[in-house]
């Protein structure tokens, strides 16, 4: 028996993509930017984990005395006053949407592992190399389900008015874009893993029966 049909190395490169997509979307802080010609904007760009301002008034403080610049961790214990005003960076949609995205990395970078299996070391001789297979689509739609979640999540809620400042001048970044790639390829991978699985209990079903055949065959004979 052939160890992959055409679904199969399709799957391997589309969840290649999901894996690459993924990871940058996961790390990079541009899911929402403001406009860089708007050279008075607060906001410069921000993703799940990182927060970048030009120059973000404390929101707790109404005599606007401290100011918040540059490049930070949302989760930052150093910067003076920056855990205050978590609960401001952290609203409930943004948690919602590290943690759906997080379940997303997570069955990728699971499934990464089965993949490596399946394309070096398991064939269809194997007793579970279609549980392998199943294994890997499941894992990989669940991962598209929830990333496809997570970007819808903060497409709706993450550039209306009432949250980052100069909501007008910011739109949806790159890094929100790789999220949206991502979570389709996941589904588009999971659908071909799922055929390829497929396809392979109909090889292995068709071989049995011409054993079962060949054996008939040779007892009547003989």
């Amino acid at each position: 028996m052939k160890n992959r049909s055409l679904a199969g190395n399709c799957g391997i490169g589309v969840f290649v993509i999901a894996l690459v997509t993924v990871a940058l979307a996961f790390g990079t802080p541009s899911w929402l930017v403001s406009d860089s010609r708007i050279r008075s904007a607060r906001l410069d760009r921000l993703g799940l984990w990182n927060y970048c301002f030009r120059s973000l008034p404390d929101p707790l403080d109404q005599h606007q005395r401290r100011f918040f610049v540059g490049c930070r961790w949302v989760y930052d214990p150093f910067t003076t006053g920056y855990d205050k005003i978590r609960g401001y960076l952290l609203p409930g949609f943004m948690i919602a949407t590290q943690f759906f995205f997080t379940l997303c990395l997570l069955g990728v970078l699971i499934s990464t592992i089965l993949v490596l299996i399946f394309f070096l070391c398991c064939g269809p001789d194997q007793s579970r190399f279609i549980l392998l297979i199943k294994s890997i689509g499941f894992i990989m739609l669940g991962a598209g389900i929830s990333g496809a979640i997570a970007v819808i999540v903060f497409a709706c809620l993450g550039n209306t008015d009432g949250w980052m400042p100069d909501h007008p001048n910011n739109y949806l970044g790159w890094s929100f874009g790789l999220g949206v790639v991502g979570a389709i390829a996941c589904i588009v991978a999971s659908a071909l893993f799922l055929t390829e699985a497929n396809i392979q209990r109909k090889k292995r079903n068709k071989l049995k029966e011409s054993q079962a055949r060949f054996e008939m065959e040779y007892e009547s004979k003989a």
